[in-house]
C-alpha cells in the first residue's frame, strides 16, 4: 500500500478545554462512550484530561483532513458545522495505550476501502493529531475482472 492522503491538527489545549467546559458545547457531544470510559479507567482529571480530550479532537480533524485530501477536487466530505459525522470517529486504544480509529456510520461506510493509521501527541499546551489514510488494493482476481 502506499500513502494516499495525510491529515494533520494541532490543538491548543487550554482554549479547547475552555470551549470544552462551555454550557451547550457542540464538542463534548462527539466523544464515544469508550473514549469516555478510557478517561474514566485512566483517572484522568485537570490538565491530563484536557490533553486527552484535545487529541482526541485533533484526531477528528486530521481524519477529516485526510479524507478531504484524498478526494481532490471533489465538494468537501464534511460540513464544518456538522457533529455527526465527528461522532462518527473514535478513538480506541489497546491495552498499551496504542491508538487506533475506529469508524462508524456514514463515515465507516465511506471509507470502508481505506486503512487509516494515527500517532497522537501532547505537549505542554498543545496536543497533535496525524492521520494517514492508504487506498487498499483490491484483489488480484478483481482487478482482471
Amino acid at each position: 500500500m502506499s500513502p494516499t492522503a495525510v491529515g494533520v491538527d494541532l490543538v491548543h489545549v487550554p482554549s479547547f478545554a475552555e470551549q470544552l467546559g462551555r454550557s451547550g458545547s457542540r464538542l463534548s457531544g462527539v466523544f464515544s462512550v469508550g473514549e469516555r470510559a478510557e478517561a474514566v479507567r485512566r483517572e484522568l482529571e485537570g490538565d491530563r484530561l484536557a490533553s486527552y480530550w484535545a487529541a482526541r479532537w485533533a484526531a477528528r480533524e486530521a481524519l477529516v483532513k485526510a479524507w478531504s485530501s484524498a478526494i481532490f477536487g471533489e465538494p468537501p466530505v464534511v460540513d464544518p458545522d456538522d457533529t455527526e459525522v465527528l461522532s462518527e470517529i473514535e478513538v480506541a486504544t489497546d491495552a498499551w495505550g496504542r491508538p487506533r480509529l475506529r469508524l462508524h456510520g456514514r463515515t465507516a461506510a465511506e471509507l470502508a476501502s481505506y486503512d487509516a493509521q494515527i500517532s497522537l501527541s501532547h505537549d505542554g499546551d498543545s496536543a497533535i493529531a496525524v492521520v494517514v489514510l492508504e487506498q487498499r488494493q483490491a484483489p488480484a482476481s478483481a482487478a482482471r475482472r
